[in-house]
């Protein structure tokens, strides 16, 4: 049984663990926050592979100015399909990985993966770092990371960093895929 994100907003999101990447579609802001603070910390081996991923809700733009966007996002036709992870060995802290768009074959902005203290709170996250000198400025200034929700599935924020903070733009999910 799947669980909605009316059931998530009405039944308090701490208690109610999505089962997979298209409940949290519908979820706003709000309870993809509250998720993401009651999530685990994944192990850098835990997310290896290709992952699929959803962009799910803008925060830091007006959704107004993005509606379409928004909307093109929710479907299969978004040009975004994931990330692919690479641990740099067996039990690694560390590891690399990339951006798969339109195709599974079109892999852009490498980004390197730790673990550190999260944006969000006092707790453990998951970074993908894109401050790498193949990546164009814009893209070098997004600091993602992620938590779990279950095995397999995983919540991330993406922020946007600037000279004086950084700013949550985003949040965006991955699902390992059978």
């Amino acid at each position: 049984m799947t669980t909605s994100a009316t059931d998530l907003a009405v039944r308090g999101a701490e208690n109610v663990v999505p089962s997979r990447l298209d409940d949290l579609l519908r979820a706003d802001a709000e309870t993809l926050r509250r998720l993401y603070v009651g999530a685990r910390t994944p192990a850098v081996a835990d997310l290896t592979g290709d992952l699929r991923g959803r962009m799910l809700a803008l925060v830091a733009i007006p959704s107004w100015l993005f509606f379409w966007a928004s909307l093109l996002a929710r479907t299969r036709f978004f040009p975004w399909l994931g990330k692919s992870f690479f641990a740099d060995g067996p039990g690694a802290a560390r590891g690399t990985g990339i951006n798969r768009v339109f195709t599974d074959r079109i892999r852009w902005f490498k980004f390197d993966t730790f673990i550190a203290p999260s944006r969000a709170g006092d707790f453990g996250a998951f970074q993908l770092d894109y401050d790498n000198p193949g990546n164009p400025f814009f893209i070098r200034a997004i600091k993602d990371e992620v938590r779990e929700l279950k095995p397999g599935l995983f919540l991330g924020q993406a922020y946007f960093k600037t000279k004086k903070r950084e700013i949550l733009m985003l949040y965006f999910g991955l699902e390992k895929t059978a």
